[in-house]
């Protein structure tokens, strides 16, 4: 199982999460590109650091919204959209060049991450953006959505992901941040929930209820306060059970 957060949000004094910490654990880092979070040195910081790691890092690609933190839906037009993904991946792809690592994957961030898993218009557009650029990178997308179908239709690979530390509702969405229950703290509830998934592929919905989920890969938020302490505990609980945590991409291929 990959594991994976989402690194290199800082900007200049303001530090979000500790990715030292965090890229000592993870085996995939969603890496910002500066639309969302992330100065240029904050990134190239981060892509050393996974570079001396081994981590994979993937273009955590977002709308332009640094105000928002990249969690406000924007209405661009499909072409714009396809141009901004190129825009992040490109800058992010010279930075790890410096770093002395590369691109393997995309993953959009925030609202544009939710927005794409269902709306074709801007899921279209975002893919074609990723192929622009280079078609083996693999699309990181939330399991069961059918941006991923769309994807490999398009002749993408493909990594489906779920998330350790937010709930889902019945219908296998991610339960909207405004809502209670949205985003979890308990590192033991966590991992245990995150050993089931691994282990059986389900997890369970906010209601109760079981849901299936084929995921290749597990997210920790690096913004959540206990970020650290969830990513640690559900390494430690899925390693102590014989789940192996290695990046996704080495068997995506």
């Amino acid at each position: 199982m990959d594991l994976n957060s989402d690194l290199g949000e800082g900007f200049g004094a303001w530090r979000m999460g500790d990715d030292a910490a965090m890229l000592a654990i993870v085996s995939s880092a969603n890496v910002a590109c500066g639309f969302h979070a992330g100065d240029p040195l904050t990134i190239l910081s981060t892509l050393r650091e996974a570079a001396r790691r081994g981590v994979a890092v993937g273009a955590h690609v977002s709308y332009p919204d640094r105000v928002g933190f990249g969690r406000r839906k924007m209405d661009v037009t499909p072409a714009e959209l396809e141009a901004d993904v190129i825009y992040q991946i490109g800058a992010l792809q010279g930075l790890a060049a410096a770093a002395g690592t590369r691109v393997t994957y995309v993953k959009p961030h925030g609202a544009l991450y939710n927005t794409i898993a269902e709306d074709a218009a801007q899921g279209d557009a975002v893919i074609a953006g990723i192929r622009a650029v280079d078609p083996a990178l693999i699309l990181m997308g939330l399991a069961g959505a059918s941006i991923l179908e769309r994807a490999r239709a398009a002749g993408l690979t493909v990594a489906a992901e779920a998330f350790a530390d937010r709930g889902y509702t019945a219908a296998g969405a991610l339960v909207s941040r405004r809502e209670p229950g949205a985003v979890l703290h308990d590192p033991e509830q966590v991992a245990e929930r995150m050993l089931r998934l691994a282990t059986e592929g389900t997890i369970e919905a906010a209601d109760g209820s079981l849901l299936r989920l084929d995921a290749q890969s597990i997210c920790v938020h690096g913004d959540n306060p206990a970020a650290v302490t969830l990513a640690r505990r559900i390494r430690d609980r899925l390693v102590a059970a014989g789940v192996s945590i290695a990046p996704f991409h080495e068997a995506a291929r």
